[in-house]
């Protein structure tokens, strides 16, 4: 794996690794756009399985306010990721993309404007029609008001719905086991993340659209939802995939939402497919 920072039209900084960078002569890259609450490492496994079945590179870049990359604006839109994208692609030579969760709303966002050849997304947060809602982001908000940081956390992973069991305990056990996992590396992660994860998730809203505008996506787009993801990732997916025709819509069976960075035989057989075509 190599490791780089570009700069971007801004002026900002980028943090990109890529995988398989001596296959690059064997065809164009894989993109890989990440979650929100994670970083580019969280997705190494991935990458390296990705780039090993299909023989071509993976790049994984972290986004804004992560690792050596630029800190993410207090007035953050999707627009913001969508250029780093363009910046990424165009630095790699790469034109497949794959999102996942807040990157797959990124990924299919920005698959209407950039040059995208072939995209695939798994668990999309994208907002179609107002699927997806936030209001317990005004509990959050007095939570960090209050410099309670263990209940803001719990108050957004029960908002996300992300963590299966996890996100289902009770408010006040969820603050209580943040407290405990404070000081372990995933406990950290997360906290430096709130903030962003807030904003991004506020973003997705502000986007919201119809399904018709997708149509502007590449006709090769594949939609993949974790059997057991919650269930508004696939109520956006669903009304995405009924406009546009040439997409294909597959339901991974026995994963959940982290299915990708547990990086399954499964789901990278789906995408080797996919991507080879």
């Amino acid at each position: 794996m190599t490791r780089e920072n570009i700069r971007t039209p801004d002026g900002g900084t980028i943090e990109l690794f890529s995988t398989g960078a001596e296959l690059a002569s064997a065809g164009s890259g894989v993109v890989v756009v990440p979650a929100s609450m994670v970083t580019a490492a969280d997705y190494t496994r991935f990458a390296q399985k990705l780039s090993a079945s299909l023989g071509r590179p993976v790049h994984t870049f972290n986004r804004r306010g992560r690792g050596s990359s630029s800190p993410q604006p207090e007035d953050y839109t999707l627009e913001v990721d969508i250029k780093d994208l363009d910046a990424v692609m165009k630095h790699s030579a790469s034109t497949d993309v794959f999102g996942h969760s807040f990157g797959g709303a990124v990924a299919l966002h920005a698959a209407r404007t950039l040059p995208v050849e072939r995209l695939a997304v798994y668990d999309p947060a994208v907002s179609v029609n107002h699927s997806v809602t936030a209001d317990w982001t005004t509990e959050y908000e007095k939570a960090t008001a209050a410099g309670d940081d263990d209940r803001a956390l719990a108050v957004l992973l029960r908002g996300l719905e992300t963590g299966s069991a996890l996100s289902r305990m009770p408010l006040s056990m969820l603050t209580l086991a943040n407290k405990l996992a404070a000081g372990t590396p995933i406990g950290k992660q997360m906290r430096e993340l709130m903030k962003t994860g807030v904003r991004e998730i506020k973003a997705i809203i502000a986007a919201d659209m119809p399904a018709e505008p997708f149509l502007e996506l590449p006709l090769e787009t594949l939609i993949v939802v974790g059997e057991k993801s919650p269930a508004y990732f696939g109520v956006a997916c669903a009304q995405i995939h009924e406009v546009l025709s040439g997409s294909s819509y597959t339901i991974l069976p026995g994963m959940g939402h982290d299915g990708v960075n547990k990086a399954p035989d499964k789901l990278i057989s789906a995408l080797s497919e996919f991507f080879a075509s």
